[in-house]
Parts: structure tokens; C-alpha cells; sequence
């Protein structure tokens, strides 16, 4: 193996390496075997191309096609052309699976799962730093420099990590970036032959195992500085944090009878209202035909401090093996068990569990805890959702107008904790909430009149480009704007629900979903939802719908309340479409109340279920049709030059002295090409006859190809030296007698490799330089006769 293709491996090797500090990351690694194989094959094409030998910015442009190939070809073989020829939709494909993994990579804690947009991410990273690396130390010689880029990788990867294993990745990525200089440092050594290494040595033969001294200083050096790194980075604070900490390791973490840690529920809920695909997060099966109001809960939000609604920081305990009754539920509001099989989807990894609310009873397995306040579970130990199956025993409690209105005061000390509101809370919010519920003779009107409020004349309109927004007037803000997503109105509601002196919180989950064909239903990211609770004694904690055109509305809130005359709203039908839409949900001509029923048409919907205009462009089809055309006949460019040059060497000539000199060299330097094609380097200095000496011993022609390379060989003097050169008969025939032989004894890879990169194609560059420098003599020349005329020369 030469000094270059070693250099080579060390370097795929070193990156290889230094890619493991990416294993604690993402879960499961089986990515490292695809990276490790499309490296190798990466590798390869440099190798290839090296001995072609091609430019060196061809050898990094070759690689990077064929790495673009390779990626298309594992990620969007379906997009492209022929599979791996990436095309529009290739690149399209492309760009959503990286946008789809940075929303993933923000959205999941440490190890994040293996989603197709985060394994793009990693095993593109890994060849795109591989690629650099190759580059720097293989292709133009300079090994030093290419630890930049491994250590952007590593430091990338310790970032996000840490751990009690980072000293492992560290040693991995600096052995790797070691041995690279190591391998480096022997290959330039060994093109000026053996280190004077400074002492006499005993007469006798050399011992076997010798290290030259710039070798040995190399190694004492790279282990002095791989200790300092080792030992000095302890005195050092580390990172701390999950994936980019985005979500934090989930909303809660704890052990034992801990609190459960207070992170923003809400920080992937936009995005995920946003994103380009909706992706299942469960599937369940429940034995209630009215699945409309199965809210799937994951956590309640209880603390406002006036910038943000959070989970309060409380102890949890063992999951009991059935849950307390509901706070607050008596025994005379109507109520009906439900059983509910979940799935979680394999990717998904939350840690708290979806459960409709309030459940009673879960079937679970695994390390879960049990927060009795908010009635949740969350994960213990690193325990999450992802690919969990489960049974909860859950109530659908179905309280009526005349309960609601009529519920009396809840207690002093659960009114004061749920009704507290922030002095930075901006007036506008409570003299909003006393404007809109005016006349009011109970809390429960004053809920429902917030609710339409929001979702009927108040002329809000649902988006969900809009920002979440922080800071005390983010609910002012709204309430002047009048345009936001589930976040603000549940926000909103549940806000001037406390000025008004009604205990009120936030839940986040899931709507329920659409129905499948097998009586299931299937809940995706689109079905992310925030909507607030409010507490009614005798009833408990009870969900309202503020938000236009998602969810459904309560059927309590749409019946009578007292002293009103109107008749009752009819209920609405579940909807199955679970796509948002940030336009307004209802058009201009729907009444009030079908727009508080979600009845509206969805204009966003209608768009995309009208005509389209299937037909492609012409233009379009000549386009992809030209690229596909030219991606394809890159590769065969080399083919098709040695052909074509071949072609014009071994066909007609002219009967001048001139034509027949021209001729004659033409034929001999095809048989010097192919000889170079199939590795015999051809020698400027040597004679014809040496030279044809020289291929035919390299070669090992065969006698009859050996006289037709003399006859060449013959010819080729008498147009160099004779004064008259006279016209030899059957050059051609004896240049392709030749060529058929080199291909008769080459074995396959020769003659493949000759037939599809041969070396003579490098002629094409050394045209091109040529060109490049008498053009550029040829300007300067003209130059400086234009702008320097003779001194004797009067103007």
C-alpha cells in the first residue's frame, strides 16, 4: 500500500473516531455503520482519483458528487433520478428532513431518536467533516490543519453530551487525530529516504524494530499533550443540558419523592403546530363512541408569574394502583368509566404521559411517578413515551349548565393559590375580562362569555406564524392583536379568568385526533393543543375551548345558562381534519355561532383540496431532463475523451510530408497512452526505441503487439531524424494490434479502470494550462504594446 493510501485511511479513520463523541446523542447508533461504509466509499473515490491523477480541486469536486450521490441515494432515493442522481425534489426532500431534524434535535432530550432528519444530519455531518479532512491532509499534503474540522466535530458533539463517558469520546477523537499526523509525518520521511538519526550505529544488519527519532519525538509529544488535555479540562466547569436544551430532559426528571422540575411545557408546541408532515405520536382505541371530547393531557400549567404559565414544583410518589378521587367532583354530576388503549409512537419520547383526564387507573410498565396534584405521570430514570403501550381507566364527566352556575365558593386556600395573579400583569387584562363579562350573574356565565368571547365576537383570528411571546405584555399584546394560536387564547382565558376571581390553570396535550378505517384513532403533531381548566366546586377542574376552529366546545357550554331564552346550540360533529390553518378559520359570511361550533369552511382546506394543475412545464421536463443527462455523462467524460481522441490519432492523414509526420506521432502516442492507461508512466527522455523497450517488458505483450510497438518505435525515428521521411503502411493497424493486447492481458479492474479513468486524461489539464499560459503571454504582449510605444515616436 503506498504512503497516500495510508495517509487516506488514517484520515477516514481519525473522523471515524472522532464521530463516536456523537454516539451519546442519538438513539440507537446504528447510524455509525452507514457513516462508517459511505466514508469508506468516500475514501475510495479520492484514492481513484488521486492516481488518475486528476487536479486537485478535481479530486475534491469528484468526492463531493459522489457524496452527494451516496446521500441521495440512502435519503431520497425516491426523489431522484435513477435513484441516486439528485434532481429538484431531491433537493426539496433534502431540505425538509434537515429542517424536520432541527426541530427534532430543539424539541428532544439526550439521546434524541434516530428520526430520518436527525440521521441526514449526523451521517451528512460526519462526511461532510470526513470530505474536509480528506482534503486538507491526503489531498494537499497538510495533516496539521485538518484537525480543525475533527475538532469542530468533537467539540460539537461535548457540547451537547457530557457524561461520565466524554473522557472515552476525547481519548478516541485525539488517538485518531494522532495517528493522522503519525501517518503523515512517515509518508513524507519516507520520500527522502532513512532519518540521519544523529549516532553511529554498531556494522551489522539494521534491527527490526527501529523508530527514527522525529517519530519517537512525535509520539512523546502527542502524549505529553494528550495528558494536559486530559487532566486540565477537570478543573474546569463542564456543560450541563440536554439536546440543545430546548425542552430540557422534559418537565420533570426526579427520583425518590422529589419535585418535579419546572420547564416550559410549551416550548415545541408552535412547531409542531407548524411542521411540513404530521407525523403519528399515538394511536389508541377507547370503548366511548363520543371520542370527541377525548383530550389526551400531559401536564397542567398552575404557576403565572406574569412572563410565562409553568408547572409548580411538587413532590411525586409511586404510582398508586388507583388514583384518589377527582378534587372537587360530588357524586351528583353525571359521570361515565372509560377504558383507553394507547400506543406512543417508536420516535416519540416525552416524558410525561398522555392520559385523557381525570384518569383513575393506569396500566403501565416501566419507571414512572405519580404527581397527585395535577394527576400526571412523568418518567423516572431516563423513563419516557417513546414506543410505551398503556391502559387508562379514565371518567367522562358530563356536569350540566345548572351544576356549573350553581357551584358554590371552592375553598379559601385552593381560590387564593389558583386566583393569584402577578402585579406586572398589565390592567388591560382584568379591565377586559370585567368589560366582556358584564351583567354576568355566576362565574360559570362569566366562562362561558370568555369563551365566546375568544372564539366568536371577538373577532380573534387563529395563526400559528405568530410568536408565542414572553414578558409581562405578551397577553396584552394579544388581546390588542387579536391573532395567535391555542398557546395565546388558553394564556389569555385562563388569565382573566383569575381577575375575575376564578380559579383557573392551563393543560397541554393532545385534541383527539381523527378516526381511522379500523375504528382507531390517530393522533400527530397537529393535534398539539393548550386550552384552560377551570375550577367549579362540586365539579372539579373543567375544560373550555377558546380557541377558534380547533378542538370541539364543551357540550356544557353550549346549552342554556340560566335566564337565558336563546335555544340550545346543536353539538358540532367531530372534525377529522387536524391541520391548522394561519388564515381565519371562518369566512366572512358564516354566522357567530357556526364559528363557535368549528362548523366554518376552513379556507386553507378548500385550497387544497380544489383543482390542481398537474401537468409539468416543458420547460421543467427539459430542465430536469438536461441535468439528469449531464449528472449521468460526468463520470463517462474521460470515456468519451480517450475515445474520441483515439478516433482522430488512428483514422485518415494526408499524403504531405507534414500529414505523415503528424500521422506517425499520432499512432505512437496512442500506444504511449494506453501504456500509461494501464499504468506504465510514460518516460519523456527515453528514445522511441527505448521506450518501446520499456513496454514491451512492462507490458508483457505478446510477440506479435511486441514487433508492432518496434515498427512504431522504427517509424517514429525516421520522422525525428531522416530527412525525408517516407509514409509507413499499417501504423494504425499496429497501434490497435497493441492496445487489443494491454486489454487481452490486464485483469478486469485494470482494464475497467483504463477503459473508465484512464491516466492519459490528464492530458485535458495539461491542454488547458498550456492554453491558459500562451493566452496569457498573448494579452500581456498586446498589452504592452498598446501602452509602451517606441521612444522615437512623436505624438
Amino acid at each position: 500500500m503506498s504512503g497516500r493510501a495510508r495517509l487516506a485511511l488514517c484520515a477516514a479513520a481519525a473522523t471515524l473516531m472522532t464521530s463516536c463523541a456523537l454516539l451519546p446523542l442519538v438513539s440507537p447508533a446504528t447510524w455509525i455503520f452507514q457513516a462508517a461504509f459511505l466514508l469508506v466509499v468516500q475514501t475510495g473515490v479520492g484514492a481513484l482519483t488521486r492516481r488518475v491523477p486528476l487536479a486537485r480541486p478535481l479530486t475534491v469536486v469528484a468526492q463531493a458528487l459522489v457524496t452527494l450521490m451516496l446521500l441521495t441515494l440512502v435519503f431520497a432515493r425516491h426523489q431522484s433520478l435513477a435513484g441516486f442522481v439528485p434532481g429538484p425534489e431531491a433537493f426539496q426532500h433534502f431540505s425538509a428532513l434537515l429542517r424536520a431534524g432541527a426541530d427534532d434535535v430543539g424539541r428532544y432530550s439526550i439521546p434524541a431518536p434516530l428520526s430520518d432528519g436527525i440521521r441526514l444530519m449526523v451521517v451528512g455531518g460526519v462526511l461532510v467533516i470526513g470530505l474536509a479532512v480528506d482534503t486538507l491532509a491526503v489531498t494537499y499534503r497538510s495533516a496539521a490543519p485538518a484537525g480543525l474540522p475533527l475538532l469542530a466535530l468533537y467539540s460539537v458533539a461535548a457540547g451537547l453530551s457530557g457524561g461520565g463517558a466524554a473522557w472515552l469520546w476525547f481519548l478516541l477523537a485525539a488517538a485518531g487525530y494522532l495517528m493522522l499526523l503519525l501517518a503523515e509525518s512517515r509518508d513524507r520521511l519516507s520520500q527522502w529516504g532513512r532519518v540521519f538519526g544523529g549516532a553511529a550505529r554498531a556494522p551489522g544488519p539494521a534491527p527490526a524494530s527501529g523508530v527514527v527519532a522525529p517519530v519517537r519525538t512525535g509520539r512523546r509529544i502527542g502524549a505529553v499533550a494528550l495528558g494536559v488535555a486530559l487532566f486540565v479540562p477537570l478543573a474546569l466547569p463542564s456543560f450541563d443540558g440536554g439536546l440543545l436544551d430546548a425542552t430540557g430532559r422534559g418537565i420533570g426528571n426526579g427520583t425518590g419523592d422529589g419535585p418535579v422540575s419546572s420547564v416550559n411545557a410549551l416550548v415545541a408546541l408552535r412547531d409542531n403546530l407548524n411542521v411540513d408532515v404530521d407525523r403519528t405520536v399515538m394511536t389508541y382505541r377507547t370503548n366511548t363512541s363520543d371520542t370527541q371530547d377525548m383530550y389526551l393531557r400531559i401536564v397542567s400549567l398552575d404557576d403565572f408569574d406574569g412572563t410565562a404559565w409553568k408547572p409548580t414544583q411538587r413532590h411525586t410518589v409511586d404510582v398508586p394502583e388507583t388514583f384518589p378521587a377527582p378534587a372537587g367532583l360530588s357524586g351528583e354530576v353525571k359521570r361515565a368509566t372509560v377504558r383507553t388503549r394507547i400506543a406512543a409512537a417508536d420516535w416519540y419520547a416525552q416524558d410525561w404521559l398522555p392520559m385523557p383526564y381525570p384518569a383513575g387507573k393506569v396500566d403501565i410498565s416501566g419507571s414512572w411517578r405519580y404527581e397527585p396534584v395535577g394527576r400526571t405521570l412523568n418518567g423516572d430514570h431516563g423513563q419516557n413515551t417513546r414506543g410505551v403501550q398503556y391502559e387508562v381507566t379514565s371518567l367522562m364527566v358530563e356536569p350540566t349548565a345548572q351544576q356549573l352556575a350553581s357551584a358554590p365558593e371552592p375553598s379559601p386556600a385552593l381560590k387564593r393559590e389558583y386566583t393569584r395573579v402577578p402585579a406586572s400583569l398589565p390592567a388591560v387584562v382584568a379591565k377586559t375580562a370585567r368589560k366582556v363579562t358584564a351583567g354576568s350573574a355566576n362565574h360559570y356565565e362569566q366562562a362561558v362569555k370568555l369563551q365566546d368571547y375568544f372564539a366568536v365576537s371577538g373577532d380573534f383570528r387563529y395563526n400559528t406564524q405568530v410568536q408565542a411571546g414572553t414578558g409581562a405584555r405578551a397577553i396584552a399584546n394579544f388581546l390588542k392583536e387579536k391573532e395567535g394560536f391555542c398557546v395565546h387564547f388558553s394564556f389569555a382565558m385562563a388569565s382573566m379568568a383569575r381577575t375575575l376571581g376564578i380559579p383557573a390553570r392551563v393543560a397541554v396535550g393532545f385534541t383527539a385526533g381523527t378516526p381511522q378505517a379500523d375504528g382507531s384513532m390517530s393522533v400527530g403533531l397537529r393535534d398539539a393543543h393548550a386550552w384552560p381548566e377551570l375550577y367549579f366546586e362540586g365539579v372539579g377542574w373543567t375544560r373550555f375551548e377558546p380557541t377558534p376552529s380547533r378542538g370541539s366546545v364543551p357540550s356544557y357550554t353550549q346549552t342554556n345558562t340560566p335566564g337565558n331564552t336563546d335555544s340550545a346550540a346543536p353539538k358540532p360533529a367531530f372534525s377529522t381534519s387536524a391541520a391548522p390553518s394561519a388564515e381565519p378559520s371562518a369566512s366572512e359570511s358564516c354566522s357567530p355561532q357556526l364559528r363557535k361550533l368549528a362548523a366554518c369552511p376552513d379556507q386553507s382546506s378548500s385550497a387544497v383540496i380544489g383543482p390542481q394543475d398537474d401537468d409539468w412545464p416543458w420547460s421543467r421536463i427539459l430542465g430536469l431532463t438536461l441535468a439528469g443527462l449531464l449528472v449521468l455523462g460526468l463520470p463517462l467524460l474521460p470515456l468519451l475523451w480517450r475515445t474520441r481522441v483515439r478516433a482522430a490519432r488512428l483514422g485518415g492523414h494526408g499524403r504531405t510530408e507534414a500529414d505523415v509526420a503528424a500521422y506517425t506521432l499520432g499512432a505512437w502516442s496512442e500506444v504511449r497512452d494506453t501504456a500509461w492507461d494501464h499504468g506504465i508512466a510514460p518516460e519523456e527522455s527515453q528514445t522511441p526505441r527505448k521506450a518501446a523497450e520499456r513496454i514491451v517488458r512492462l507490458g508483457k505483450l505478446d510477440p506479435e503487439a511486441s514487433a508492432a510497438v518496434h515498427r512504431l518505435a522504427a517509424a517514429v525515428e525516421q520522422v525525428l531524424y531522416a530527412p525525408h521521411p517516407r509514409p509507413v503502411a499499417g501504423l494504425a493497424n499496429d497501434a490497435r494490434l497493441v492496445v487489443k493486447s494491454f486489454r487481452t492481458s490486464a485483469s478486469r479492474p485494470a482494464r475497467l479502470r483504463a477503459l473508465l479513468a484512464p491516466r492519459s486524461a490528464v492530458r485535458v489539464m495539461w491542454m488547458v494550462s498550456a492554453f491558459r499560459a500562451n493566452l496569457r503571454t498573448r494579452l500581456s504582449a498586446r498589452g504592452r504594446a498598446l501602452f509602451h510605444r517606441p521612444s522615437g515616436q512623436n505624438g
